[in-house]
């Protein structure tokens, strides 16, 4: 009896062990050996080979539109408006007639004076007929000298107060709003309409310090403005500022830019940038395929998967949601990505200059990024890749 209970016992007791050794060791290793073998499904991605382009180093800024000649046309004295000559957005010549005050009182003035003059050039002349007789004295002849030449600037007076009340156009160009009706009475000073010169204009534009040895006087520029999305407008750098803004250390430089068709107007906030140095071969990814952050900028680059990658079984779910495998080397993927850290260069529109790190030639992905890892298997497909924006966001 106790014999067939000890073989029982050890019957059971191989039993249990059996069953532990299986659940607590045999089981978790081949789940651990299935699960090591197994490759994640691949990463469907858009990739974008890397160009090399010849660029020509260029200096941005933001700058405003300057009329050449501008004024705000204005009188010297006040009066009452009699007549205008032009109208809003007309085209001036230099000299032509702008607008006239009324002169009523100075031109009666003015005769009078005239006439005033006239009698002391008379007096003048007999006290000198006088004097060459004999008959006077050169005290009278000299207060006769002092009438005349007091007449005579008298007279100049109101001829002057009568231009000041007759304005003309100083230069040629554009005139802006009229703001001056007829009967209107004027202060000294008021402005009446703005004359500017469009044809050429100047940019101003700031430049930091660092900045300012890269191009010079000559240099060519290019300008876009947000009125003119798809224009470019060429000019080059007229002068340079004699120092440097104390508050933020940049220098102001001057362009000049021809203006034929007057798209272009005083006050218009533009872009600009300055073509400085000659072109150089670079290699450029699109501005997507570049991942900024603190510890470096970096890009993912498409590589061959290795061999045993390409063994490895993926892993897909059926409709009952139970994952199953496939032989990754008939349908998986061929490519992996590696994550590079690179140095950036120029920006140009949609696109960026790698200084080091990426060859032309090489797939870095453009899109999908977050959705990677090192060494992840990916797909390329451009079907939906991402577009430039007809209009690129400000820099």
């Amino acid at each position: 009896m106790f014999k067939r209970l000890l073989i029982a016992g050890i019957i059971i007791g191989l039993f249990l062990t059996g069953i532990w050794w299986f659940n607590l060791i045999f089981k978790p290793k081949m789940i651990a050996d299935f699960v090591a073998k197994m490759a994640p499904p691949a990463v469907t991605v858009t990739a974008e080979p890397a160009k090399l382009e010849s660029w020509t180093d260029r200096v941005h800024a933001v700058g405003t539109l300057i009329a050449i000649e501008g004024v705000e046309v204005a009188t010297e004295v006040g009066g009452i408006v009699s007549n205008y000559n032009f109208d809003s957005g007309q085209n001036a010549e230099k000299g032509q007639r702008l607008l006239e005050l009324d002169t009523s009182v100075e031109t009666a003035d003015l005769k009078k004076q005239k006439a005033v003059l006239q009698e002391a050039e008379l007096n003048l002349a007999r006290q000198e007929s006088l004097v060459q007789r004999n008959v006077s004295s050169h005290a009278t002849l000299e207060t006769a000298i002092s009438r005349r030449d007091t007449a005579v600037a008298e007279l100049e007076r109101i001829e002057a107060l009568i231009a000041q009340k007759t304005i003309d156009a100083p230069f040629a160009g554009e005139l802006g709003l009229r703001r001056v009706e007829k009967g209107q009475y004027v202060s000294p000073g008021q402005a009446l309409v703005w004359l500017q010169a469009l044809d050429p204009i100047w940019v101003d534009f700031p430049v930091p310090e660092s900045e300012v040895d890269k191009f010079k006087v000559g240099a060519k520029i290019e300008l876009t403005v947000d009125t003119y999305e798809d224009k470019v407008f060429d000019g080059e750098v007229e002068a340079f500022d004699a120092r440097l803004s104390k508050d933020n250390r940049t220098l102001m430089v001057r362009g000049r830019l021809k203006n034929p068709d007057h798209k272009l107007l005083p006050g218009m906030f533009t872009e600009v940038s300055v073509l400085a140095g000659e072109p150089k071969e670079l290699v450029t990814v699109p501005r997507t395929a570049v991942t900024y952050t603190l510890y470096g900028d970096s890009v993912w680059v498409a590589t061959q998967a290795k061999p045993e990658a390409e063994k490895a079984p993926t892993v897909a779910a059926d409709a009952s949601g139970e994952a199953k495998s496939e032989d990754a080397k008939a349908d998986g993927p061929k490519l992996t990505v590696e994550r590079r850290f690179v140095r950036v260069g120029p920006v140009q529109e949609n696109r960026v200059a790698i200084v080091e790190g990426v060859k032309a030639g090489e797939q870095v992905v453009t899109s999908g990024q977050l959705k990677l890892q090192p060494g992840a298997a990916i797909k390329i497909d451009n079907a939906d890749a991402l577009k430039a924006p007809a209009v690129m966001p400000k820099q």
